[in-house]
Protein backbone atom coordinates (compact mmCIF):
# COMPACT_ATOMS: atom_id res chain seq x y z
CA UNK A 1 0.00 0.00 0.00
CA UNK A 2 2.79 2.25 1.03
CA UNK A 3 4.72 1.97 -2.43
CA UNK A 4 1.20 2.75 -4.40
CA UNK A 5 0.90 5.77 -2.40
CA UNK A 6 4.36 6.95 -3.24
CA UNK A 7 3.62 5.85 -6.70
CA UNK A 8 0.44 8.28 -6.71
CA UNK A 9 2.45 10.75 -5.11
CA UNK A 10 5.16 10.82 -7.43
CA UNK A 11 2.19 11.27 -10.02
CA UNK A 12 0.85 13.85 -8.88
CA UNK A 13 3.97 15.70 -8.35
CA UNK A 14 5.21 15.63 -12.18
CA UNK A 15 1.41 16.77 -13.19
CA UNK A 16 1.56 19.62 -15.20
CA UNK A 17 -1.13 21.25 -12.31
CA UNK A 18 1.54 20.62 -9.55
CA UNK A 19 4.34 22.29 -11.50
CA UNK A 20 2.43 25.09 -12.34
CA UNK A 21 1.77 25.64 -8.57
CA UNK A 22 5.15 25.23 -7.45
CA UNK A 23 6.41 28.16 -10.34
CA UNK A 24 5.64 30.66 -8.08
CA UNK A 25 2.85 33.22 -8.04
CA UNK A 26 4.65 35.24 -11.03
CA UNK A 27 5.89 32.85 -12.60
CA UNK A 28 1.64 31.24 -12.84
CA UNK A 29 1.03 34.28 -13.89
CA UNK A 30 3.07 34.52 -16.90
CA UNK A 31 1.85 31.16 -18.18
CA UNK A 32 -1.35 32.11 -17.68
CA UNK A 33 -1.06 35.16 -19.82
CA UNK A 34 0.89 33.56 -22.24
CA UNK A 35 -1.95 30.78 -22.82
CA UNK A 36 -4.81 33.48 -23.08
CA UNK A 37 -2.20 35.02 -25.96
CA UNK A 38 -2.40 31.72 -28.05
CA UNK A 39 -5.85 31.60 -27.57
CA UNK A 40 -6.31 35.39 -28.60
CA UNK A 41 -4.65 34.30 -31.64
CA UNK A 42 -6.21 30.87 -32.08
CA UNK A 43 -9.69 33.61 -32.41
CA UNK A 44 -7.91 35.77 -34.97
CA UNK A 45 -6.90 33.15 -37.19
CA UNK A 46 -10.03 31.17 -36.82
CA UNK A 47 -13.26 33.64 -36.63
CA UNK A 48 -10.91 36.56 -38.32
CA UNK A 49 -9.25 34.94 -40.92
CA UNK A 50 -6.53 36.88 -40.38
CA UNK A 51 -3.32 34.90 -41.70
CA UNK A 52 -4.88 31.14 -40.91
CA UNK A 53 -2.38 28.98 -42.47
CA UNK A 54 0.20 30.77 -39.96
CA UNK A 55 -1.17 32.16 -37.63
CA UNK A 56 -2.65 29.12 -36.10
CA UNK A 57 0.31 27.02 -36.12
CA UNK A 58 2.45 29.89 -34.80
CA UNK A 59 -0.31 29.91 -32.12
CA UNK A 60 -0.58 26.56 -31.18
CA UNK A 61 3.55 26.65 -30.92
CA UNK A 62 3.01 29.14 -28.63
CA UNK A 63 0.72 27.01 -26.49
CA UNK A 64 2.42 23.52 -26.41
CA UNK A 65 5.71 25.32 -25.35
CA UNK A 66 3.81 27.54 -22.03
CA UNK A 67 2.10 24.11 -20.73
CA UNK A 68 4.34 23.45 -17.73
CA UNK A 69 6.19 20.23 -17.99
CA UNK A 70 5.31 19.99 -21.51
CA UNK A 71 9.13 19.89 -22.12
CA UNK A 72 8.84 20.53 -26.03
CA UNK A 73 11.17 23.41 -26.65
CA UNK A 74 14.13 24.49 -25.44
CA UNK A 75 15.03 27.78 -26.90
CA UNK A 76 18.27 28.27 -24.57
CA UNK A 77 19.56 25.57 -26.92
CA UNK A 78 20.05 27.53 -29.63
CA UNK A 79 21.68 30.27 -28.33
CA UNK A 80 24.86 31.38 -30.33
CA UNK A 81 27.74 30.23 -28.74
CA UNK A 82 26.23 27.45 -27.25
CA UNK A 83 24.57 25.46 -29.88
CA UNK A 84 25.47 22.18 -30.26
CA UNK A 85 23.27 19.80 -32.41
CA UNK A 86 24.23 17.22 -30.69
CA UNK A 87 23.13 18.26 -27.74
CA UNK A 88 19.51 19.05 -29.24
CA UNK A 89 18.97 15.38 -31.00
CA UNK A 90 20.08 14.23 -27.10
CA UNK A 91 18.07 16.24 -24.72
CA UNK A 92 15.58 18.30 -27.02
CA UNK A 93 11.85 17.83 -27.17
CA UNK A 94 10.05 17.56 -30.93
CA UNK A 95 9.84 20.77 -31.27
CA UNK A 96 13.45 21.35 -30.34
CA UNK A 97 14.04 19.06 -33.59
CA UNK A 98 11.06 20.75 -36.14
CA UNK A 99 12.86 24.32 -34.60
CA UNK A 100 16.31 22.94 -36.41
CA UNK A 101 14.64 23.66 -39.97
CA UNK A 102 14.38 27.41 -38.81
CA UNK A 103 18.18 27.78 -37.12
CA UNK A 104 19.93 25.86 -40.15
CA UNK A 105 17.46 28.63 -42.69
CA UNK A 106 15.72 25.82 -44.13
CA UNK A 107 11.75 26.64 -43.89
CA UNK A 108 12.43 30.10 -45.33
CA UNK A 109 13.81 29.08 -48.51
CA UNK A 110 11.59 26.13 -48.81
CA UNK A 111 8.48 28.57 -48.67
CA UNK A 112 10.11 30.88 -50.93
CA UNK A 113 10.25 27.72 -53.12
CA UNK A 114 6.41 27.48 -52.97
CA UNK A 115 5.76 31.07 -53.29
CA UNK A 116 8.02 31.38 -56.50
CA UNK A 117 6.14 28.05 -57.87
CA UNK A 118 2.65 30.28 -57.62
CA UNK A 119 3.73 33.67 -58.73
CA UNK A 120 3.24 35.20 -61.89
CA UNK A 121 5.83 37.15 -62.66
CA UNK A 122 4.57 38.50 -66.12
CA UNK A 123 3.53 41.81 -64.85
CA UNK A 124 6.85 42.37 -63.87
CA UNK A 125 8.50 41.24 -66.66
CA UNK A 126 5.51 43.23 -69.29
CA UNK A 127 6.50 47.04 -67.02
CA UNK A 128 9.78 46.35 -65.26
CA UNK A 129 9.58 49.76 -64.59
CA UNK A 130 7.34 48.75 -61.96
CA UNK A 131 10.42 47.13 -60.52
CA UNK A 132 11.22 50.81 -58.87
CA UNK A 133 8.38 50.91 -56.83
CA UNK A 134 8.95 47.35 -55.11
CA UNK A 135 11.88 49.07 -54.12
CA UNK A 136 10.75 51.72 -52.80
CA UNK A 137 8.68 50.07 -50.72
CA UNK A 138 11.09 49.36 -48.83
CA UNK A 139 11.98 52.52 -47.38
CA UNK A 140 10.24 51.37 -44.23
CA UNK A 141 12.79 48.69 -42.92
CA UNK A 142 15.09 50.97 -42.92
CA UNK A 143 13.24 53.85 -40.80
CA UNK A 144 12.10 51.15 -38.97
CA UNK A 145 15.53 50.13 -38.72
CA UNK A 146 16.70 53.49 -37.43
CA UNK A 147 13.64 53.88 -34.70
CA UNK A 148 14.61 50.38 -33.05
CA UNK A 149 18.17 51.90 -32.69
CA UNK A 150 16.81 55.11 -31.15
CA UNK A 151 14.70 52.98 -28.76
CA UNK A 152 17.39 51.35 -27.17
CA UNK A 153 17.93 47.98 -29.60
CA UNK A 154 21.31 46.86 -30.66
CA UNK A 155 21.74 46.59 -34.57
CA UNK A 156 21.52 43.13 -34.92
CA UNK A 157 17.77 43.42 -33.21
CA UNK A 158 17.50 46.73 -34.82
CA UNK A 159 17.66 44.55 -38.63
CA UNK A 160 15.38 41.73 -37.45
CA UNK A 161 12.86 44.21 -36.22
CA UNK A 162 12.72 46.40 -39.46
CA UNK A 163 12.50 43.75 -42.13
CA UNK A 164 9.32 43.66 -40.76
CA UNK A 165 8.33 46.27 -43.40
CA UNK A 166 9.01 44.05 -45.93
CA UNK A 167 5.76 42.54 -45.22
CA UNK A 168 6.92 38.93 -45.84
CA UNK A 169 7.18 36.19 -43.19
CA UNK A 170 9.79 33.76 -44.68
CA UNK A 171 12.36 36.67 -45.03
CA UNK A 172 11.46 38.17 -41.33
CA UNK A 173 12.14 34.93 -39.47
CA UNK A 174 15.49 34.03 -41.66
CA UNK A 175 16.68 37.48 -40.45
CA UNK A 176 15.67 37.27 -37.05
CA UNK A 177 16.76 33.93 -36.49
CA UNK A 178 20.04 35.12 -37.83
CA UNK A 179 20.61 38.69 -36.20
CA UNK A 180 18.41 38.16 -32.96
CA UNK A 181 17.01 34.58 -32.12
CA UNK A 182 15.37 35.76 -28.82
CA UNK A 183 13.04 38.25 -30.87
CA UNK A 184 11.90 35.50 -32.91
CA UNK A 185 8.66 34.66 -31.60
CA UNK A 186 7.38 38.50 -31.40
CA UNK A 187 8.39 39.86 -34.55
CA UNK A 188 7.06 36.36 -36.50
CA UNK A 189 3.41 37.21 -34.77
CA UNK A 190 4.20 40.95 -35.76
CA UNK A 191 4.56 40.54 -38.92
CA UNK A 192 1.69 37.94 -40.24
CA UNK A 193 -0.81 39.95 -38.01
CA UNK A 194 0.14 43.28 -39.72
CA UNK A 195 0.40 41.23 -42.93
CA UNK A 196 -3.48 40.19 -42.32
CA UNK A 197 -4.43 44.06 -41.75
CA UNK A 198 -3.17 45.39 -44.66
CA UNK A 199 -6.87 45.93 -46.12
CA UNK A 200 -7.40 48.01 -43.45
CA UNK A 201 -3.85 49.68 -42.64
CA UNK A 202 -2.76 50.81 -46.06
CA UNK A 203 -6.27 52.39 -47.39
CA UNK A 204 -6.63 55.28 -45.16
CA UNK A 205 -2.74 55.51 -46.01
CA UNK A 206 -3.49 55.64 -49.75
CA UNK A 207 -6.15 58.33 -49.85
CA UNK A 208 -4.42 60.07 -47.53
CA UNK A 209 -1.35 60.68 -49.86
CA UNK A 210 -3.08 60.46 -53.47
CA UNK A 211 -6.00 63.01 -55.12
CA UNK A 212 -9.35 61.77 -56.67
CA UNK A 213 -8.02 62.34 -60.18
CA UNK A 214 -4.74 60.35 -59.41
CA UNK A 215 -6.78 57.35 -57.90
CA UNK A 216 -8.93 57.70 -61.24
CA UNK A 217 -6.11 57.02 -63.57
CA UNK A 218 -6.85 54.28 -65.96
CA UNK A 219 -3.94 52.30 -67.67
CA UNK A 220 -3.17 50.75 -70.59
CA UNK A 221 -3.33 46.79 -71.17
CA UNK A 222 0.02 45.27 -70.55
CA UNK A 223 1.74 43.51 -73.40
CA UNK A 224 2.12 39.91 -73.57
CA UNK A 225 4.94 37.86 -71.95
CA UNK A 226 6.82 35.04 -74.19
CA UNK A 227 7.54 32.07 -72.86
CA UNK A 228 11.19 32.58 -73.86
CA UNK A 229 10.98 35.94 -71.60
CA UNK A 230 9.43 34.06 -68.50
CA UNK A 231 12.32 31.09 -68.29
CA UNK A 232 14.77 33.73 -69.11
CA UNK A 233 13.93 36.18 -66.04
CA UNK A 234 14.32 33.54 -63.32
CA UNK A 235 17.89 32.59 -64.24
CA UNK A 236 18.93 36.71 -64.75
CA UNK A 237 17.15 37.88 -61.84
CA UNK A 238 19.23 35.35 -59.69
CA UNK A 239 22.45 36.37 -61.38
CA UNK A 240 22.16 39.69 -60.97
CA UNK A 241 20.78 39.91 -57.06
CA UNK A 242 23.11 36.94 -55.73
CA UNK A 243 26.20 38.71 -57.48
CA UNK A 244 25.12 42.19 -56.03
CA UNK A 245 23.79 41.31 -52.75
CA UNK A 246 25.48 37.05 -51.74
CA UNK A 247 23.52 36.63 -48.64
CA UNK A 248 20.17 36.79 -50.45
CA UNK A 249 20.80 33.98 -52.32
CA UNK A 250 18.65 31.51 -50.26
CA UNK A 251 15.65 33.44 -50.84
CA UNK A 252 16.47 34.62 -54.12
CA UNK A 253 17.30 31.24 -55.10
CA UNK A 254 14.75 29.40 -53.98
CA UNK A 255 11.97 31.72 -55.42
CA UNK A 256 13.41 31.95 -58.43
CA UNK A 257 13.67 28.30 -58.86
CA UNK A 258 10.31 27.88 -57.93
CA UNK A 259 9.34 29.95 -60.87
CA UNK A 260 11.16 28.41 -62.83
CA UNK A 261 9.96 24.92 -62.53
CA UNK A 262 6.17 26.34 -63.10
CA UNK A 263 7.10 28.74 -66.15
CA UNK A 264 9.65 25.93 -68.15
CA UNK A 265 6.75 23.50 -68.81
CA UNK A 266 8.57 20.27 -68.40
CA UNK A 267 9.03 20.01 -64.67
CA UNK A 268 4.90 20.30 -63.49
CA UNK A 269 5.00 17.25 -61.05
CA UNK A 270 7.75 19.40 -59.49
CA UNK A 271 5.94 23.02 -59.44
CA UNK A 272 2.81 20.93 -57.96
CA UNK A 273 4.79 19.59 -55.07
CA UNK A 274 6.18 22.88 -54.81
CA UNK A 275 2.92 24.56 -54.46
CA UNK A 276 1.07 22.14 -52.46
CA UNK A 277 2.25 19.02 -50.35
CA UNK A 278 5.91 20.43 -49.34
CA UNK A 279 4.54 24.53 -49.29
CA UNK A 280 1.85 22.83 -47.08
CA UNK A 281 4.18 20.67 -44.29
CA UNK A 282 6.47 23.04 -44.24
CA UNK A 283 4.26 25.75 -43.10
CA UNK A 284 2.91 23.54 -40.52
CA UNK A 285 6.82 22.80 -39.17
CA UNK A 286 7.98 26.66 -39.85
CA UNK A 287 4.71 28.20 -37.61
CA UNK A 288 4.37 25.76 -34.73
CA UNK A 289 8.38 25.79 -34.24
CA UNK A 290 8.45 29.71 -34.65
CA UNK A 291 5.51 29.99 -32.17
CA UNK A 292 7.35 27.20 -29.87
CA UNK A 293 10.04 30.23 -29.03
CA UNK A 294 7.50 32.55 -27.62
CA UNK A 295 8.27 31.63 -23.87
CA UNK A 296 6.55 33.88 -21.16
CA UNK A 297 10.24 34.29 -19.96
CA UNK A 298 10.95 36.21 -23.52
CA UNK A 299 7.76 37.20 -24.96
CA UNK A 300 6.35 39.04 -22.11
CA UNK A 301 8.77 42.27 -21.80
CA UNK A 302 8.76 45.57 -22.72
CA UNK A 303 10.60 45.18 -26.05
CA UNK A 304 7.36 43.15 -27.52
CA UNK A 305 5.36 45.64 -26.91
CA UNK A 306 8.15 48.19 -28.60
CA UNK A 307 8.34 45.51 -31.17
CA UNK A 308 4.38 45.19 -32.14
CA UNK A 309 4.48 49.62 -32.20
CA UNK A 310 7.60 49.59 -34.95
CA UNK A 311 5.90 46.99 -36.56
CA UNK A 312 3.11 48.68 -37.25
CA UNK A 313 5.37 51.74 -38.33
CA UNK A 314 7.47 50.13 -40.44
CA UNK A 315 3.97 49.04 -42.35
CA UNK A 316 2.79 52.43 -43.09
CA UNK A 317 6.13 53.82 -43.61
CA UNK A 318 6.60 50.71 -46.40
CA UNK A 319 3.36 51.86 -48.16
CA UNK A 320 3.72 55.37 -47.36
CA UNK A 321 7.26 55.03 -49.50
CA UNK A 322 5.73 52.56 -52.20
CA UNK A 323 2.92 55.84 -52.73
CA UNK A 324 5.42 58.37 -52.95
CA UNK A 325 7.47 56.28 -55.70
CA UNK A 326 3.76 55.97 -57.06
CA UNK A 327 3.47 59.48 -57.22
CA UNK A 328 6.63 60.18 -58.74
CA UNK A 329 5.80 57.67 -62.00
CA UNK A 330 2.97 59.15 -62.31
CA UNK A 331 4.59 62.51 -62.77
CA UNK A 332 7.09 61.06 -65.13
CA UNK A 333 4.84 59.25 -67.34
CA UNK A 334 2.70 62.15 -67.17
CA UNK A 335 -0.17 60.79 -65.81
CA UNK A 336 -0.43 57.45 -67.65
CA UNK A 337 0.65 55.34 -63.90
CA UNK A 338 -1.54 55.34 -61.20
CA UNK A 339 0.57 55.99 -57.68
CA UNK A 340 -2.08 53.25 -55.82
CA UNK A 341 0.02 50.63 -57.46
CA UNK A 342 2.89 52.01 -55.47
CA UNK A 343 1.75 50.55 -51.78
CA UNK A 344 1.35 47.29 -53.84
CA UNK A 345 5.32 47.17 -53.31
CA UNK A 346 4.76 45.62 -50.35
CA UNK A 347 5.22 42.03 -50.26
CA UNK A 348 1.99 40.71 -49.55
CA UNK A 349 1.10 38.63 -52.50
CA UNK A 350 -1.76 39.09 -54.15
CA UNK A 351 -3.34 40.97 -50.54
CA UNK A 352 -1.68 44.28 -51.47
CA UNK A 353 -2.16 44.32 -55.34
CA UNK A 354 -5.81 43.61 -54.54
CA UNK A 355 -5.82 46.67 -51.60
CA UNK A 356 -4.84 48.36 -54.94
CA UNK A 357 -7.96 47.33 -57.13
CA UNK A 358 -10.28 47.94 -54.34
CA UNK A 359 -9.39 51.47 -53.57
CA UNK A 360 -8.70 52.69 -57.22
CA UNK A 361 -12.66 50.89 -57.95
CA UNK A 362 -13.80 52.43 -55.06
CA UNK A 363 -13.41 56.16 -57.28
CA UNK A 364 -14.29 54.26 -60.90
CA UNK A 365 -15.58 51.17 -60.68
CA UNK A 366 -14.30 50.37 -64.57
CA UNK A 367 -11.01 51.13 -63.59
CA UNK A 368 -9.13 47.46 -63.06
CA UNK A 369 -5.44 47.69 -60.96
CA UNK A 370 -5.02 44.32 -60.40
CA UNK A 371 -2.71 43.21 -63.03
CA UNK A 372 -0.71 46.33 -63.22
CA UNK A 373 -0.38 46.04 -59.40
CA UNK A 374 0.65 42.63 -59.39
CA UNK A 375 4.06 43.97 -61.11
CA UNK A 376 4.90 45.97 -58.03
CA UNK A 377 3.75 43.43 -55.87
CA UNK A 378 6.12 40.31 -56.99
CA UNK A 379 8.76 43.06 -57.44
CA UNK A 380 7.99 43.69 -53.62
CA UNK A 381 9.24 39.86 -53.11
CA UNK A 382 12.56 40.34 -55.09
CA UNK A 383 12.72 43.58 -52.96
CA UNK A 384 12.01 42.24 -49.48
CA UNK A 385 15.04 39.73 -49.93
CA UNK A 386 17.26 41.94 -51.38
CA UNK A 387 16.50 44.56 -48.19
CA UNK A 388 17.37 41.28 -46.33
CA UNK A 389 20.31 39.98 -47.66
CA UNK A 390 21.92 43.63 -46.98
CA UNK A 391 20.69 43.56 -43.71
CA UNK A 392 22.62 40.39 -43.41
CA UNK A 393 25.23 41.47 -45.08
CA UNK A 394 26.04 44.07 -42.44
CA UNK A 395 25.51 42.48 -39.15
CA UNK A 396 25.34 39.06 -39.40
Amino acid sequence: MAEILTSIQNFLSTTGVSLMLDAGTMDTVKTIIMIVISCVLFYLGIVKKFEPLLLIPIAFGMFLTNLPGANLMHPEFFLEGDFDILNVFQNGGLLDYLYLGVKLGIYPSLIFLGVGAMTDFSPLIANPSTLMLGAAAQGGVFIAFLLALLLGFDPQQAGAIGIIGGADGPTAILVTKILAPELLGAIAIAAYSYMALIPFIQPPLMKLLTTKKERSVKMTQLRKVSKTEQIFFPVIVTLIVVLIVPDAAPLIGFLMLGNLLTVCGVTQRLSKTAQNGLMNAVTVFLGISVGATARAETFLSANTIKIIVLGLLAFCFSTISGLIGGKIMYVLSKGKINPLIGSAGVSAVPMAARVSQMVGQKEDTSNYLLMHAMGPNVAGVIGSAVAAGVLLSFFK
